[in-house]
């Protein structure tokens, strides 16, 4: 027989199953404006008004230089972002949103905060309950 689960455990494997099938609508909702998830990750961490050197995207997301550039290419070729010489190190490339990636950002932010539906099911007073202890665990992670 296995030992019972803490409550920590279970409410991170409710949280992962909300979470897979939250992401399976969300691409859904990404494809219809030409976005994988990946590209739509990568739109969602670049700073409107800093634009990020290569290596400093790939350690935001978690990934490898090579997927970088490819990720860059693909957000180049739909006009959403460009290279551009890093003010800091003209030797290295940077990634700066174009005016539509800024918008198609926006679009990609709104999507990717939109409440799952069994959490906006849930009566306000719950969803205020679960934002407050999700809220602290975020302190807690940051160090506060």
């Amino acid at each position: 027989m296995a030992p019972p689960k803490s409550p920590a455990h279970e409410a991170q494997q409710l949280f992962f199953e909300i979470g897979m099938e939250t992401r399976k609508l969300v691409i859904v909702q990404l494809a219809e404006h030409g976005l994988t998830f990946p590209l739509a990750h990568a739109l969602r961490v670049l700073d409107p008004d800093r634009p990020r050197p290569m290596r400093e995207l790939a350690d935001e997301l978690f990934c490898d230089a090579s997927n970088v550039t490819s990720l860059a290419d693909r957000l180049e070729g739909k006009g959403l972002a460009a290279r551009q010489p890093d003010p800091g190190d003209r030797r290295v490339k940077a990634l700066a949103l174009t005016a539509e990636g800024e918008r198609m950002r926006e679009r990609v932010l709104e999507i990717m905060s939109e409440p799952p539906p069994p959490i906006a099911a849930l009566p306000v007073a719950d969803q205020r309950a679960l934002r407050d202890v999700l809220r602290r665990a975020v302190q807690i992670q940051r160090g506060g």
